[in-house]
């Protein structure tokens, strides 16, 4: 405690004076990790959310926190200034700490944002959500500030709607009961490990009661035929069909039809989950790119650029279930998410953020492909256009190790060590300049051909490559940290 306090005051004196990566002595462990030491005996996990445990990038070597984050830039507490390549995680499409958007908010602020009365934006930005959403006329709008809660949210009108139970899934939909229910009586790792095939492995649905087992069934994205399988299963029973309509930027020919077609055909409500993929290639949800309309779509993430704010949008005779079930929550009324939302959505339109993004991060794809051929590491691409990642093909392995990552954690390592916060996956924001761009795949070329350095020292086996890590491997699924 007194070595964290210590290093907190010590980093207030030198904030002032340093201010990039090159000006600083690193100290072997840096003020986050020993912050981060201490939150681990405080709060369970060490973070609310799993995408920023320290442990699922680079154990030991993360900053953990920042003190600052402007554009494509954030401070640590010891004020090194990293490039953020993962973009909080998936929250901005324009940058950090928006000069737009923070001019709204803080006239939100200074106005009051919280009152017995209801803040007008709520008005304005159903408004524009359903204008973004020319299926959507005539229907309505409810709010949350947050992916999981809308989703929860969206499946209980669906349920109230229709009066049934069981919903069919695909995708990440969220930490909540009616998603994890989907591996209750499920053995994690396995291959009975239903959300492991959707999202993340080994991922136990403790505290999820287990009456719910059977309500929520997998289905896989591509294949209409196993959606028709799971509908036919139990006739007359599912409420919802809740799937990310896209997960690499283009849909299979004909699925998104096949699966409309379903919905329409069982009576079930067709729910696109659009909290991470809405705001990327199109103004507003991606399925506009396919011109395939749901009867409802959940929005998050992007659309306040790291405030808190989320949306479902709905037709109004599904949509109209919301008026009998009970959903109220204070904050859900507060005034800066709105604000945030609108202020960002208008910055989408009035300067093509989605094209500009989606340009640059086609630029990383091809530079990543450079870098791969220039060192003779072998990957594979996927993920939307402004939302690129990349994974190792043809791996040598020996002794059942996952070598691949060891790779990323390598990677990972050796791109912190050059000032940019980067995984295996990118997020692009417009404050990601082609300047930034240049700089990072320049940094990425010089990575990859270090990594096919130490593969050859090795031998070509990647397992020996531990030896250069200067901390413990990457987290790559839920698990208890210590």
């Amino acid at each position: 405690m007194f070595a964290v306090a210590t290093c907190l005051h010590w980093t207030a004196t030198r904030l002032t004076k340093k201010k990039n990566m090159q000006d600083i002595d690193v100290c072997q462990k840096s003020t986050g990790h020993l912050l981060y030491v201490k939150a681990k005996t405080l709060i369970p996990g060490g973070t609310g959310l799993l995408s920023k445990r320290p442990e699922m990038f680079l154990p030991e070597q993360w900053p953990a926190y920042y003190s600052r984050a402007q554009g494509a830039h954030v401070w640590d507490l010891d004020g090194r200034r990293y490039v953020d390549m993962v973009s909080a995680p998936g929250c901005f499409a324009l940058g950090a700490a928006d000069p737009d958007v923070n001019r709204a908010v803080h006239e939100a602020v200074n106005a009051g944002s919280f009152s017995t009365l209801n803040a007008p934006e709520e008005v304005e930005l159903a408004e524009l959500l359903l204008e973004l959403h020319p299926w959507c006329q005539g229907g309505q709008v409810r709010f949350a500030r947050g992916g999981g809660e809308i989703d929860m949210m969206a499946v209980r009108i669906a349920r109230a709607h229709t009066g049934r139970d069981k919903v069919a899934i695909c995708g990440y939909h969220g930490w909540t009961d009616w998603y994890l229910a989907a591996n209750l009586g499920q053995v994690p790792g396995t291959a009975s490990d239903n959300l492991g095939k959707h999202w993340l492995a080994d991922v136990t649905p403790h505290g999820v009661p287990q009456h719910l087992s059977g309500s929520s069934v997998t289905w896989d994205y591509g294949d209409a035929s196993s959606l028709k399988r799971v509908l036919e299963s139990h006739p007359g029973e599912f409420a919802a069909i809740v799937m990310e309509p896209s997960r690499d930027g283009q849909a299979p020919p004909n699925f998104l039809e096949a699966v409309r077609a379903l919905a329409d055909e069982h009576g079930v409500v067709l729910i696109f989950d659009e909290v991470s993929s809405a705001w990327r290639e199109t103004c507003g949800g991606i399925h506009l790119k396919f011109s395939i309309a749901p009867d409802m779509a959940t929005f998050s993430k992007t659309m306040s650029n790291g405030f808190a704010m989320a949306a479902v949008i709905g037709r109004a005779e599904p949509m109209s279930a919301a008026q009998r079930t009970f959903i109220s929550t204070t904050y859900h009324t507060e005034r800066l998410g709105p604000v945030a939302a609108l202020s960002t959505i208008r910055k989408f339109q009035s300067h093509n953020v989605q094209s500009v993004n989606c340009k640059r991060g086609m630029r990383i794809r091809e530079g990543w492909l450079s870098a791969s051929r220039n060192s003779g590491l072998q990957i594979s691409l996927s993920g939307l256009k402004c939302w690129p990642s990349f994974s190792w093909r043809n791996v040598q392995v020996e002794n059942g190790t996952d070598a691949t990552t060891i790779l990323t954690t390598l990677f990972t390592q050796e791109m912190l060590s050059r000032g940019f916060l980067a995984t295996n996956c990118v997020c692009i924001g417009l404050a990601h300049t082609d300047e930034i761009v240049d700089e990072y795949l320049r940094a990425c070329n010089a990575v990859f051909l270090q990594l096919a350095l130490w593969i050859q020292q090795c031998n070509g086996d990647v397992v020996l490559c531990k030896q250069f890590l200067r901390g413990p491997m990457k987290h790559n699924k839920f698990q208890p940290i210590q």
